[in-house]
């Protein structure tokens, strides 16, 4: 059996410092960005022979150029140590390691420049770029020490030497109360918003057993996302819709006000300058990021309800999702919006992030195929027809009245119990029956009469 996958998830601890302190804190980044340039300049100019060098052999050899000890008291680089008086040994290393990655990443780059992988015949050569927004990485014990969860003790530079200093933690998340999650260096980062400590986590999560059932979701223009959970034998126990409408009318009401301020900037001709309504359209990226951690987070709720159960085991529980890699929109009628609502459409967003929180509670999301799945009545009666006026709510052959984002939630998850049962399946090819759909496109009715016997 293998061992459980390690997965690596960062929280975001808000610190609160006195003006003091926020004085200590941005000299601390400000030094430690300098000694980086430095670091950059002499591992680029030896990277003939550093450059063959491992990751752990890497951080000894700069060393041997730049750091003087009283068994090694003549370098080739003694500045650094003059530059950066007690410049903290484990601060210096992760400099080290952060400046190698730099220098190895221009160095490829250009050698791909060299050979002439370019995106452009005129493309201009790459540059190495030293001056990089990096932040301290901080070891515990040796730059930070924690009092509980709400204080930290981080190791600082104040002009002249380097001091220890007490800073209140005002908020953080709940990954620290995991017993498996192992906490990782942080980071110390300041920006606009604020200060505070990047703490990545080591997390193992236990492989699930299914209780014989999948979470399918219908991503859609009308519902955000539509969620069923059907059973192996092709029961749904539960259906909901996800769509927080707050928030997509915050953020189509901003974009509306976009052409509104184009039209009476530039009339009925000319051009728009460049970053025109640029804090508009940050705002509605940041609205959309919001909606796709509300959504994925309800996906991931329900199927966390419906499969409680942690154990060993070989199988793991899905979430299904429809694979829409490549699919592009197609334009509506004459002035209609159907275009720009598809823009809207975070499809990739909320898989990613389904995913991400998915597979911290160890399970797995997995992609069946598109096609025909709103399409397609789930009670297999044939081809279903949409309403015109109102595009959500679809007619059986039977006559019968459904909505349709569910009804393709259904048949989903019924191509994912097969995909997840049947690791061998004629999934994309052709039925050899006369007049029978490709066997990819399995509707609900599927697992209902074919029952156990074609699943095993």
């Amino acid at each position: 059996m293998k061992a459980p996958t390690k997965v690596i998830r960062t929280d975001k601890w808000q610190l609160n410092p006195t003006p003091d302190q926020k004085v200590l804190l941005g000299e601390t980044v400000n030094v430690y960005r300098h000694a980086c340039q430095y670091l950059v300049g002499i591992i680029h100019t030896h990277w003939a022979e550093l450059g063959e060098l491992t990751a752990d052999q890497m951080t000894p050899a700069v060393e041997k150029l730049m750091h003087q000890t009283a068994k090694r008291p003549n370098v080739k680089y003694p500045q650094f140590n003059k530059a950066f008086y007690k410049f903290p040994s484990y601060l210096r290393r992760a400099a080290i390691s952060f400046s190698a990655g730099q220098v190895s990443s221009f160095v490829t780059r250009y050698r791909d420049w060299q050979s002439g992988n370019r995106k452009r015949r005129d493309a201009k050569p790459p540059r190495l770029n030293a001056d990089t927004g990096c932040y301290p990485s901080l070891y515990k014990g040796q730059c930070y020490k924690l009092h509980g969860y709400d204080q930290v003790e981080i190791k600082v530079f104040n002009g002249s030497d380097w001091v220890w200093t007490t800073i209140q933690v005002t908020s953080l998340r709940e990954r620290h109360l995991v017993a498996s999650n192992k906490i990782m260096s942080p980071s110390l980062v300041l920006n606009e918003r604020g200060y505070y400590l990047s703490v990545p986590f080591a997390c193992k999560p236990e492989k699930r057993k299914p209780e014989a059932n999948v979470t399918a979701v219908d991503l859609g223009i009308n519902t955000t996302a539509t969620i069923a959970v059907v059973t192996h034998s092709g029961t749904v126990i539960h259906r909901e819709f996800v769509h927080p409408g707050r928030d997509i009318d915050r953020r189509d009401k901003r974009l509306k006000s976009v052409s509104t301020r184009a039209s009476k900037t530039m009339g009925k001709g000319g051009r728009l300058h460049k970053g025109f309504c640029s804090k508009t359209y940050e705002k509605c990226r940041r609205i959309n990021h919001q909606i796709g951690h509300i959504v994925s987070k309800r996906i991931v709720e329900i199927a966390e309800q419906f499969n409680s159960v942690r154990v060993a085991w070989p199988t793991a529980l899905a979430i299904v999702f429809e694979n829409l890699k490549g699919w592009k929109p197609k334009g509506g009628k004459k002035r209609s919006n159907l275009r720009q609502r598809f823009h809207g459409w975070l499809k990739a967003k909320i898989r990613n992030f389904t995913e991400m929180k998915w597979a911290e509670l160890g399970g797995k999301v997995i992609e069946v195929v598109a096609a025909y799945t709103s399409k397609l009545a789930y009670d297999g009666s044939g081809k279903v027809r949409r309403s015109s006026k109102n595009y959500s709510l679809a007619t059986f052959p039977s006559a019968k009245r459904f909505n349709a984002d569910l009804n393709g939630a259904y048949n989903i998850g019924a191509r994912g119990v097969f995909k997840l049962v049947r690791r061998n399946s004629n999934e994309g090819r052709s039925s050899k029956r006369f007049g029978r759909p490709p066997r990819s496109w399995v509707c609900l009715c599927d697992l209902w009469t074919n029952g156990s016997s074609r699943l095993a």
